[in-house]
């Protein structure tokens, strides 16, 4: 098929999407001289059209076409919300064995969204018209057999560096013509969050960034302007004719920006420019480092550890024991599976055999009683399966980790995610089994921490504020509102080690306890942190810590 072919074809074409979709899908095989998935693999397994159709629910499958480690493929009716398909695809991405392209189109429009893990996203739009170019038709070939060509040289890591370094030399700047340094890194974590709200739409038509080009030509307007649009955040509202959401949380309760030159206007646009969407929430900590004086570093326990580090611990420490207990459910799940299944063949012998022979009122009886036995144990096992995946979701819920000297929340971002990540595969394995879908509950309140210094305690609550949000997102999932940022109290702002009565403190309930706690040799302890505190930490733990 030439493109020209395609086009008229697809140009005039009034197919609804059930019935125009894969033929639409084979067409751009001809057009791409790329095998169908019956021609390559018949049985489907590893590319074919609704896959995940089956389901026991007999509901859609995950996606419209699915080729392992290329993509997942949905399709919508002309000129439907896209946006939609790519919602769903992004949910069952685990179900697709997570590959890295995510392909949606009305079959006038091809959309590809790039997910290499990793990397910052990227989308590519076709339309009809633009199949003309060789350009175009090379991109899609690679999306069917080279997907890798089309993975975005930019990195998150990358990405996170370079805000994080520009956003350290403005922090250092203000620090340097006098603010408070306390103040200085907390305006700037309200900018910060404000750049990530812009980017994922909670403010609408870039609001902040064109708050930031009008104050270009008037920067002593800014700090006014920015007090109005932080005090709305707080409280939900209109901010000129823009309607504000709520935010609340805390992040927003004090508005006191400080006032900016016409370099710093320039420096925020600039930063504007970055995708703040994709930024690791690391990026706090880092600000934080950078943003503080650099002797009160190592006492406010904001060392940055990198995420590799951090998963050498969360994993062996959360999430495997947990992995292991899921494994064991679904061993049991699996009897269960397979007690429903011999129940159905025996149902299907027993009609075999009557069917053979004459049918009397009394084989009549005996096959009712035998199918009704038979609905009796199977709708007991369905709700032993149920019972199954509940418990261990609830598990889930419950579940807590402590970071006794958080920092900026790295740690706990890493086990939220991981957290997160577990309960929705089981989830997806629950709706296999044919179960209704639930709606994510770990959060934020899963995760607890301790931190002495005040401005580090909020970062850390920022930090899981907007590493929840992006997960959400990131799966297809909505945000709550009213408010987004819950006030979430898991981060206590005090001494993990001892009180100020010489006492020890109290920790709260948690299943496990992870982190990188600051460590201050004995040698150091009383010219850091002085003659009175040594003596009552020593005090409190005489006899049971050297």
């Amino acid at each position: 098929m030439t493109p020209e072919q395609f086009i008229a074809k697809w140009q005039i074409s009034t197919l609804k999407e059930r019935s125009g979709s894969q033929e639409h899908f084979i067409d751009l095989c001809r057009l791409l001289n790329e095998p169908t998935p019956a021609e390559i693999d018949p049985v489907g397994a590893f590319y074919c059209f609704e896959r995940g159709a089956k389901k026991t629910t007999g509901s859609d499958g995950w996606a419209d076409v699915w080729k392992r480690n290329c993509f997942g493929w949905e399709y919508k009716g002309k000129r439907k919300n896209l946006n939609e398909a790519f919602v769903q695809l992004h949910r069952y991405a685990p179900a697709l064995e997570n590959p890295p392209l995510l392909i949606v189109s009305d079959m006038e429009r091809i959309i590809i969204h790039t997910a290499f893990n990793g990397t910052v996203s990227k989308e590519y739009v076709l339309q009809l018209d633009d199949l003309r170019n060789p350009d175009n038709l090379r991109l899609l070939k690679w999306a069917f057999s080279e997907p890798e060509r089309l993975r975005p040289t930019l990195t998150t890591a990358a990405l996170t560096e370079t805000a994080a370094r520009q956003f350290g030399e403005l922090a250092h700047t203000l620090c340097e013509r006098g603010h408070d340094t306390q103040q200085v890194a907390h305006f700037c974590q309200q900018i910060l969050f404000c750049f990530f709200a812009d980017d994922i739409g909670l403010l609408t038509n870039h609001l902040f960034s064109q708050l930031l080009d009008a104050g270009q030509k008037r920067p002593d307007n800014l700090p006014q302007t920015f007090t109005s649009l932080f005090n709305t955040m707080a409280t939900g509202g209109l901010f000129g004719t823009e309607e504000i959401d709520w935010f609340n949380g805390g992040l927003f309760d004090a508005a006191a920006p400080l006032p900016l030159t016409g370099t710093d206007v320039q420096t925020l646009r600039k930063l504007a420019q970055l995708n703040w969407s994709d930024i690791e929430p690391s990026i706090f900590g880092t600000l934080f480092e950078r943003g503080l004086d650099p002797n009160q570093r190592e006492q406010l326990g904001a060392h940055y550890t990198d995420a590799a580090s951090i998963m050498r611990l969360v994993n062996p420490v959360v999430l495997d024991p947990l992995r292991e207990e899921w494994r064991v459910q679904q061993l049991a799940i699996a009897k269960l599976v397979d007690k429903i299944a011999a129940l159905k063949s025996k149902v299907n012998k027993a009609i075999a055999v009557a069917s053979t022979t004459t049918l009397t009122t009394e084989s009549a009886e005996g096959i009712r009683i035998v199918r009704e036995k038979a609905r009796n144990a199977e709708t007991a096992a369905k709700r032993k399966i149920e019972k199954h995946c509940r418990d261990f979701l609830i598990r889930l819920q419950k579940f807590r980790v402590l970071d006794p000297a958080c920092g900026s929340g790295n740690f706990l971002l890493l086990a939220l995610r991981g957290l997160k990540d577990l309960e929705h595969e089981v989830i997806l394995d629950a709706e296999r089994l044919g179960l209704p879908a639930s709606f994510p509950k770990v959060g934020p309140e899963n995760v607890l921490g301790i931190e002495l210094n005040i401005y580090a305690a909020e970062l850390a609550r920022v930090t899981v504020w907007i590493g929840e949000i992006q997960w959400m997102l990131n799966h297809g999932f909505s945000l709550a509102k009213n408010p987004i940022l819950k006030t979430i109290h898991i981060i206590d702002q005090r001494d993990a080690v001892v009180n100020a009565d010489g006492s020890e403190p109290n920790w709260p309930a948690a299943d496990v306890i992870v982190g990188n706690p600051p460590f201050l040799g004995d040698k150091r302890m009383l010219g850091t942190m002085g003659d009175e505190y040594v003596k009552r930490l020593r005090s409190c733990y005489q006899g049971r810590i050297p």
